[in-house]
């Protein structure tokens, strides 16, 4: 079992253990006792014994290793803070919840409190990240409203098209100028998707970077109105992406297909990264359309068929195949979702 899941279990078996054992400040805990007690390896104890000096429930000396730092008595009623993981969870049932109709435009600290059985203080900063997010804000007193997003499948699909339409009109735009400081660190940051951060990141953290990249390009144009509209889908389809995001299987394809996207633009081919901009687009949508229950668009699959026949400019190399991928696409490759 991996750290991340086991550290918070163990870090609460030795605060039983100090209270059970009516343990006093300075008193050793031995990392190998507590391994044996607990029966798992010591890398998991060292762990939790971090978090637990982080929080000076112990501390340590270099040689020496733990020793209690709050006794048994200061201990009693102690919890430790909800995880991130955890406060993850009650994020998306929240969100899941407003997907599926169960919560109503307005709601009241107390009713939501009842609802997912949190104190205050907790539900206050998951709403403070909902609100963060821009898909809840805070009303007079202890009410809370919804922000309009996408929640039908059909509106999820008209976004899809409507990006499919600006995001390419922008990259044509006269006043178009790529940044080639923002054009490196954007594919600095796809490529360590590809190396592990699509397993490792949150659904939040996924959206933000494949959002920010979307916006990136379109700023390229230097037109705010393409810009303002883009941002603008992007918050308010944030909920129904974070449903289809629980399915990571597409996103090495996409994160291939931004870098493809990228060796277009820096090679000068700016009217072939507006076609494969669109093809990316509107093929992710014939792949999420199962996902968000509703069919596919014809019309979309006939014009993405149209660009995927186009062929990139030459004389560009891709990481990781991402050129040679996109070029294959007439082949049964299956585009990645964005």
């Amino acid at each position: 079992m991996a750290k991340s899941k086991i550290s918070p279990q163990i870090a609460l078996n030795i605060i039983d253990h100090i209270r059970l054992n009516n343990l006093r400040p300075d008193d050793h805990l031995g990392e190998k006792l507590l391994a044996d007690l607990f029966r798992v390896s010591r890398g998991p104890v060292n762990a939790a014994l971090k978090v637990l000096e982080q929080m000076d429930v112990v501390r340590s000396e270099p040689n020496r290793g733990f020793f209690v730092r709050r006794g048994a008595e200061e201990l009693q009623g102690f919890q430790l803070p909800p995880t991130e993981e955890e406060s993850d969870d009650i994020y998306f049932t929240i969100a899941e919840d407003r997907l599926s109709g169960k919560l109503p435009d307005r709601v009241s600290e107390s009713e939501l409190m009842r609802l997912y059985d949190l104190p205050r203080g907790r539900l206050l900063k998951i709403l403070s990240r909902i609100a963060e997010d821009r898909w809840i804000e805070r009303l007079p007193g202890h009410g809370w409203e919804f922000l309009p997003t996408l929640t039908s499948p059909e509106a999820y699909a008209e976004g899809y098209r409507f990006r499919a339409v600006i995001e390419p009109a922008a990259l044509r735009e006269p006043t178009f100028r790529i940044d080639p400081v923002a054009i490196r660190s954007a594919r600095t940051q796809q490529m360590a998707l590809l190396n592990g951060d699509l397993l490792r990141l949150s659904r939040t953290q996924l959206f933000k970077i494949n959002s920010e990249f979307h916006e990136m390009l379109v700023g390229f144009s230097g037109n705010q109105f393409f810009l303002d509209a883009v941002k603008r889908v992007n918050r308010v389809r944030r909920l129904m992406e974070y449903r289809v995001t629980l399915n990571r299987s597409r996103l090495p394809q996409q994160t291939r297909e931004h870098i493809a996207i990228l060796d277009r633009l820096e090679s000068g081919d700016i009217e072939g990264a507006a076609k494969f901009l669109e093809m990316h687009i509107r093929q992710a949508w014939q792949v999420k359309s199962s996902a968000t229950g509703s069919g596919a668009n014809a019309p979309l699959e006939e014009n993405s068929r149209k660009v995927r026949t186009s062929k990139p400019a030459t004389g560009q190399s891709s990481p990781n195949g991402a050129v040679k991928a996109s070029q294959s696409m007439g082949h049964g490759a299956k585009m990645g979702a964005e």
